[in-house]
């Protein structure tokens, strides 16, 4: 445990907590394994990393946690799930709404544009997010207020806005508001800043980090990105062909990684954007 963690309350326990975790698909005669027998456990307010490259299992693997599996034949899913002990795996489709919907857990995707709806303008998008506990105030307001918590100075344009009519960066910032809507204990983003140019990455880094910390919550990112990783992660989890080769906290990590293939991805990686100080 880290310096910066020991002085985190609650980390001694595990929000989330996965055992054995397996993932096969069937593809016509093959089977793959995506995700072959992995262990991991976030802890409240951690940041944690997962890294590997394209294919590597690591979308896969959260995709799994979180129940929303690609549109494949799947040979087995099996291990134990669980989110503040209950088990995910087992839970009922209304029950596993009800936990997205409210303090669970949410999701932030790579592809805005396939997950918002080109029809709806981003404020009704927004506030068909919202969790039951967090309609206490008019849904215009609560909307308003979380577009200006990831950073936008006229929220009321925003939420007036169809999705084509922004940038990349200012609808990934819209996606972390909708993940933010269900006011979640838990924020897996999968390569959020995969499709924007370097300066609105850091952005988008930037607003991420913040949140993180403002709202003490958990949040695991899925990335190629070790610039990402050493910057934002507390631990991270390195994944090659389905399993998991090593996990360390991630000064241990870039400064004496222990398997090859950790070693490899660090040499590989191209930069480590250091956006922390310049954190709003």
């Amino acid at each position: 445990m880290t310096a910066s963690q020991s002085r985190r309350p609650g980390l001694t326990e595990r929000l989330l907590d996965v055992h054995n975790l397996k993932v096969h698909f069937q593809v016509s005669d093959r089977t793959i394994r995506a995700v072959d027998g992995v262990d991991f456990h976030v802890r409240p307010a951690e940041c944690v990393g997962i890294v590997g490259e394209s294919g590597s299992g690591k979308s896969t693997l959260v995709r799994a946690v979180s129940r929303l599996m690609p549109n494949l034949r799947i040979n087995e899913l099996s291990g134990d799930l669980r989110f503040e002990g209950r088990h995910i795996l087992e839970m009922s489709e209304r029950d596993l709404r009800a936990l997205r919907r409210s303090h669970g857990f949410s999701m932030i995707f790579q592809d805005p544009l396939g997950y918002l709806n080109p029809t709806h303008r981003v404020g009704r998008q927004i506030a068909e997010a919202l969790s039951p506990q967090g309609k206490g105030r008019p849904d215009g307001q609560r909307v308003h207020s979380l577009l200006q918590e990831v950073g936008f100075s006229d929220p009321k344009s925003v939420a007036h806005s169809f999705p084509h009519e922004l940038s990349g960066g200012m609808r990934q910032r819209v996606m972390i508001a909708i993940a933010l809507a269900s006011d979640p204990k838990l924020l897996f983003a999968d390569e959020p800043t995969t499709a924007l140019d370097a300066t609105v990455q850091l952005q988008v880094l930037q607003t991420l980090y913040r949140i993180h910390k403002e709202r003490n919550m958990a949040v695991v990112i899925i990335t190629h990105d070790l610039g990402v990783v050493a910057e934002l992660c507390d631990r991270v989890y390195v994944m090659q062909t389905g399993k998991v080769v090593e996990t360390a906290d991630t000064v241990d990590l870039f400064e004496r990684p222990k398997h090859s293939y950790s070693a490899r991805l660090i040499e590989l990686s191209a930069h480590r954007v250091d956006f922390r100080s310049a954190a709003p």
